[in-house]
């Protein structure tokens, strides 16, 4: 038996509704799947073509009523018979994962210039602490010689005060 979805709503695409159908097909053992997003006059669409014997279509049928993936909009689902080729659920996967790695290189691509600049940025900051450290100790070695004569300044200070008072 063979059975067309469509699934339309305005948050059909974008939430994994495909991949969702898919994994459902895949547990019930449904061996002709394919499911793909389009844009039609009625707005986002998922189209569905099972193939498989008549309790497991009408199975698969009854989930795709009933289930649905967590951020998914849907505003109608409608069946109808359909006497086409319908894909091997092995060669949807696939053509899932082609589709998603054209989805995932130019992001990939952006991650990797993102990188790339993070680390002359890095560099830069590295410099930049670099320098400040040595400022920093430079100041440590000025501020010290002064810091020792005023505590041995002070510590004479003291002694001078104790001899007048007679507290050697």
């Amino acid at each position: 038996m063979k059975l067309k979805i469509k699934i339309t709503g305005p948050k059909v695409h974008d939430v994994g509704y495909r991949y969702f159908l898919m994994s459902m097909a895949m547990t019930n053992r449904i061996r002709m799947f394919e499911a793909h997003n389009i844009e039609s006059n009625e707005g986002d669409e998922v189209l569905v073509f099972l193939d498989g014997d008549e309790e497991t279509v009408k199975a698969f049928r009854t989930l795709a009523e009933t289930k649905r993936p967590a951020r998914s909009e849907v505003s109608s689902i409608a069946f109808e018979d359909y006497d086409g080729d319908v894909m091997k659920i092995g060669e949807f996967a696939q053509f899932c994962s082609i589709v998603q790695l054209n989805k995932a290189i130019p992001v990939l691509l952006d991650m990797r210039d993102d990188m790339k600049e993070m680390k002359g940025d890095m560099k830069a900051m590295r410099k930049t602490t670099d320098a400040t450290l040595e400022e920093i100790k430079g100041m440590r070695e000025d501020i010290q010689p002064g810091y020792g004569m005023t505590l041995r300044q002070v510590q004479s200070d003291v002694r001078a005060i104790k001899e007048r008072l007679g507290m050697h």
